[in-house]
Parts: C-alpha cells; sequence; structure tokens
C-alpha cells in the first residue's frame, strides 16, 4: 500500500526563523517532492506569519527525519498527514 505524507507548518516569524527552517530545507530537499509556501502581502503590508506545504518522498523513517527537524525550530507549528492508496 502506497503512502502519501503532507507536512504543514505554520511559521510565525518568517525574519527569524527563514534561515533555519531553509538549512533544513537544503539539507533534506531529496525528501521533499513538492513545496508550497503561502503568506499575506498587498502594496501595504508583508505578513511575518506564513504557511509552508510539503509533500514529502522516501518513506516512514525519511517522514520522521523531515518532521523531527522541523520541530527542532523554535517558532514553527509543524502538523502531519499521512494518506494511503
Amino acid at each position: 500500500m502506497a503512502k502519501r505524507c503532507i507536512i504543514g507548518i505554520m511559521v510565525t516569524n518568517r525574519v527569524t526563523n527563514a534561515t533555519e527552517l531553509q538549512k533544513v530545507f537544503t539539507e533534506l530537499g531529496c525528501y521533499i517532492k513538492t513545496r508550497l509556501g503561502l503568506h499575506e502581502v498587498n502594496e501595504n503590508v508583508c505578513s511575518p506569519n506564513g504557511l509552508i506545504i510539503l509533500e514529502l518522498y522516501g518513506g516512514n523513517k525519511a517522514y520522521a527525519e523531515v518532521e523531527n527537524r522541523l520541530k527542532e525550530i523554535p517558532g514553527l507549528q509543524v502538523k502531519k498527514m499521512v494518506f494511503t492508496d
């Protein structure tokens, strides 16, 4: 049975957390199949908060490694969803 893992990350201070978050994305990039980043932006504001959605590749060990590394970064909320085909 195939599995699909989605990780949702709520970033509460993009300026403070971006460097460490990008470091994890780079180190574990072979496990990240899809990455989508969302934040509020218009002519008057660029929100310091954001939402990132990751679709992972690599099985349970890879999913756990990504989730655990992200949870080590202060200021992030990390949630995981696993779907089976």
